[in-house]
């Protein structure tokens, strides 16, 4: 049988953004990084004890979100995504999940707010936190040079690793092209099972054109901060975040797939928009993303994430300060008024304030959530790749509604 074509479904950090598009794609939408976070003069409460169930009772003078749960509805009816799930944790409120659509089209299984899911993008803020922790015991130095760790990786085409330091990097200010932009998105159906290894990767993002703009969303850059990571410490990266982020926060969805294609434990199945028809895409080898993409996670655990980011418990006030210094980011590349710290976005508030973070796509997955001036935070999943400018819109909307809406 003949393999259905994808291309015009969006790839896994693919192109304009590591959440993932394809050339065919991202002609006919805007799309972007998708967004969680928090300002860094809020009062953040405690992470959200996990396990709730979808509906738990609201406290007295809480909202239902109603308005979210219609933005979910449009996004499985009108816009014809599979699936759609969303996690609110709020400090004085509690757990809010709402579901829409199906988890698995050709069983009729329903959506559900507690299944792992796979979060792309949102991997480069658990990377970039260990470098930073790495930085608050001055084993890496930020400003520091690519060269001074990884002597020659950076010195081809034209690039050079001498010339680029830690902090462009983890900010996307490298000047480095993204590896992921070169895969062959119209037939990754022939390469979506292969192993891909960091060297490989920079060297296929050196072989391509410098980009013209100078804050690039790349891939690579991760990649290549993963490598520091390793040569400091003589551990794999993937090892080294776990240990210092993953368990200790207690994320028990969270984990590293590995060459994996498959995801362990209750999950929705995740679909492209495809020449046939909506395609299954759930398994995927995502080592061609590494630590800049590759994690399986859950709603809950990324909220329980960003809550201890943003609340100071896994870096020193100063390295959060600078981890929340931002520069511009491209709109095109990400959506109007966003700013790109290191591993992490802000973005204005309609209600006012923040919301700071980071998110992703990969094929079958679309994540976006945000942690907002007073410790309101939500998770969204759309586990179909969005495939459409308006979808797209409502699904950012949506993260929006959730943090502004009752207050």
């Amino acid at each position: 049988m003949t393999a259905p074509s994808l291309s015009r479904s969006p790839g896994v950090m693919g192109n304009r953004s590591f959440l993932g598009k394809n050339p065919a794609v991202r002609k006919g939408r805007r799309r972007g990084l998708a967004v969680a976070g928090a300002g860094l003069a809020m009062a953040l409460a405690g992470a959200a004890p996990a396990g709730a169930g979808d509906m738990p009772a609201r406290p007295d003078g809480c909202g239902g979100h109603a308005g979210l749960q219609r933005e979910l509805d449009a996004l499985t009816g009108q816009y014809g995504m599979a699936g759609a799930a969303a996690q609110v944790d709020d400090p004085a409120c509690g757990r809010w999940t709402g579901t829409s659509g199906l988890a698995d089209v050709r069983t009729g299984r329903p959506m559900r707010g507690g299944e792992r899911i796979r979060i792309g993008s949102t991997t480069k803020s658990f990377t970039a936190t260990v470098v930073l922790q790495l930085a608050a015991e001055r084993r890496v130095a930020l400003d520091a040079s690519v060269e001074h760790y990884l002597p020659g990786l950076i010195r081809s085409n034209g690039y050079d690793g001498r010339k680029i330091t830690v902090r462009e990097l983890l900010q996307h200010t490298s000047g480095l092209p993204d590896h992921v932009a070169a895969l062959d998105w119209d037939h990754v159906q022939q390469w979506r099972f292969q192993h891909f290894e960091p060297r490989e990767e920079v060297a296929t993002a050196l072989a391509q054109p410098h980009p013209t703009e100078s804050w690039t969303y790349s891939t690579t850059n991760f990649v290549i901060a993963g490598m520091i990571i390793q040569k400091v410490t003589g551990h794999d990266p993937t090892t080294e975040i776990t240990r210092r982020i993953i368990s200790p926060l207690g994320l028990r969805d969270t984990y590293w797939p590995g060459d994996s294609r498959r995801i362990r434990g209750p999950h929705p199945r995740g679909y492209q928009a495809a020449d046939t028809g909506r395609v299954d895409v759930s398994d995927f080898n995502m080592s061609y993303g590494g630590v800049g993409g590759a994690l399986v996670s859950s709603l809950a655990d990324e909220n329980r994430f960003f809550a201890a980011l943003l609340g100071g418990r896994l870096l020193p006030k100063a390295l959060l300060a600078q981890m929340t210094t931002t520069v511009p980011a491209d709109p095109d590349r990400t959506w109007k008024d966003a700013r790109y710290g290191l591993g992490l976005i802000s973005t204005p508030l309609r209600c006012g304030g923040l919301y700071w973070g980071h998110g992703g796509s990969v094929p079958g997955y679309d994540t976006a959530g945000g942690i907002a001036p007073g410790g309101r935070r939500v998770q969204l999943v759309l586990n179909q790749s969005v495939d459409s400018e308006q979808a797209y819109l409502t699904m950012h909307d949506a993260v929006q509604t959730a943090l502004c809406e009752d207050r």
